[in-house]
């Protein structure tokens, strides 16, 4: 009996919503074999990363672990590396000894997800800080920690101010909640080193539009914007950050803004996997047909941030959205399974029900079916739209915890992670990986002495 392979490379929002509806309708039959392969062993649910960052969250609150949803599905905790067409084979590379993995399949499907965009400014890769993933906004709350505590040492106002500015480049909506998120925790927290004073801290954020949150139009742009004015927050306009050097943000106008912190949110790109693939693409992204297929290429499909997927009898396509991912998972996996089973396909139809935006200091905007609204009622409504959509029940009710105890005790200030803690992993990492170069050295000399041997026989 012919066994039909089907590879998911990703394991964001569309990559697991397509894998669960495979856990459901094709996993357990003797004649498919699902695999999803994921960079990390875990979803990460992104629209609350900005709360860990600002520690009403702690990271372990909004991952859930892929082998607990899926039972059925093989997962495999790899990074693709490379994707050969003709030979219908992914290349990976897993674990901390780097093993080199290949999997055959007959469908592939392709939701690798968005990288960092730094515009080949290279200072800004070296020094910014990111907000793609869980360490990112770990790290970034430890920082700002750290940065008080280094600040407690200086006596000199102006290496104060130099250590607690922070930069957010974007307005977007990663760009807009993360400033609100970071500005509330520092000022919040400030009050707890009496050697410093709130004048001190300065949170600004730059755009390059005319208004904030530009995805909800310029009505709640602007309420946003004279919110975190409220709340002490620079917004600079009509600007883009032009280099960045670990100690001082230039900005495009010639503007310069010294800080130890710029938090870079200001543009993503496709994988280097999807670029090198010899297929048609829109702006960076995978072109697919309606059924979400990649045209010329048999049994190739793609959803999620990589994908352009049209808005049909149109000339747009649908925007990178979690939202859109989870159900271009499901739409594609149902194609899938009927191009299996020898059915007709099924064109995908999906209208944005709203977007939400928190803009820190219990305060939000919101546009569901086409309304708006903003203020405290928009901040509820986020967190509950959001904690209804986070997978598994037992992270809702850590989530509903996590927030009820920062209502009545506020948040907690504590650095879980040191230099000292990422020098002592870098330098065991570095340890494990030259015994296993090692390892491998004298099993290949090994080899070839045994070799001889075997020929002067």
């Amino acid at each position: 009996m012919k066994t039909t392979r089907v590879v998911i490379a990703g394991g964001g929002f569309a990559g697991l919503y397509a894998a669960m509806h495979f856990e459901k309708r094709l996993a357990r039959r003797a004649d498919v074999e699902v695999t999803l392969i994921s960079r990390e062993n875990f979803i990460l649910f992104t629209p609350m990363l900005h709360e860990v960052a600002a520690g009403d969250l702690y990271p372990g609150d909004i991952v859930n672990p892929l082998r607990r949803i899926l039972r059925h599905v093989k997962v495999v905790e790899a990074d693709v590396q490379a994707i050969d067409l003709n030979l219908r084979r992914v290349h990976c590379v897993g674990g901390v000894a780097e093993h080199e993995l290949e999997f055959e399949f007959d469908h592939l499907l392709l939701t690798l997800g968005s990288e960092t965009n730094f515009f080949n400014m290279d200072g800004v890769r070296d020094w910014a800080v990111t907000m793609k993933n869980l360490a990112d906004t770990s790290l970034l709350r430890n920082r700002m920690v750290a940065l008080l505590e280094e600040a407690v040492f200086h006596t000199d106002d102006e290496a104060r101010r130099e250590l607690l500015t922070f930069v957010t480049a974007g307005g977007g909506f990663s760009g807009t909640e993360t400033t609100g998120a970071v500005n509330d925790f520092v000022r919040e927290t400030v009050r707890y080193y009496p050697q410093l004073r709130e004048e001190l801290i300065r949170v600004v954020v730059v755009h390059p539009g005319n208004f904030l949150l530009p995805e909800l139009g310029e009505e709640l742009g602007r309420y946003a914007e004279g919110k975190l004015r409220q709340r002490k927050v620079e917004v600079i306009k009509g600007a883009r950050v032009a280099s960045y050097d670990g100690l001082v943000v230039t900005l495009s106008d010639g503007t310069s803004i010294p800080a130890r912190t710029l938090i870079w949110t200001a543009g993503v790109k496709p994988s280097p996997v999807i670029a090198s693939l010899p297929c048609e693409k829109e702006r960076g992204r995978l072109l697919v047909s309606e059924y979400l297929a990649v045209t010329g290429v048999p049994g190739l499909w793609a959803a999620g941030d990589c994908a352009a997927v049209p808005i049909l009898n149109t000339e747009n396509f649908h925007p990178p959205t979690a939202q859109h991912g989870l159900r271009e998972g499901v739409a594609v996996a149902k194609n899938i399974e009927a191009m299996i089973l020898d059915r007709s396909l099924k064109p995908f139809r999906f209208k944005m029900l709203g977007q939400l935006a928190s803009i820190g200091h219990r305060s939000g905007v919101a546009m569901v079916f086409g309304i708006k609204f903003s203020g405290f009622i928009a901040w509820c409504f986020w967190r509950s739209v959001y904690l209804m959509k986070l997978p598994r029940l037992a992270k809702k009710l850590r989530v509903m915890a996590s927030w009820t105890l920062d209502i009545f005790f506020g948040q907690e200030i504590e650095q879980t992670i040191s230099v000292r803690d990422v020098e002592d992993l870098s330098a065991q990492l570095a340890r494990v990986r030259a015994r296993i170069k090692l390892a491998k050295s004298t099993s290949a000399a090994s080899g070839l002495v045994n070799s001889g041997h075997d020929q002067a026989n």
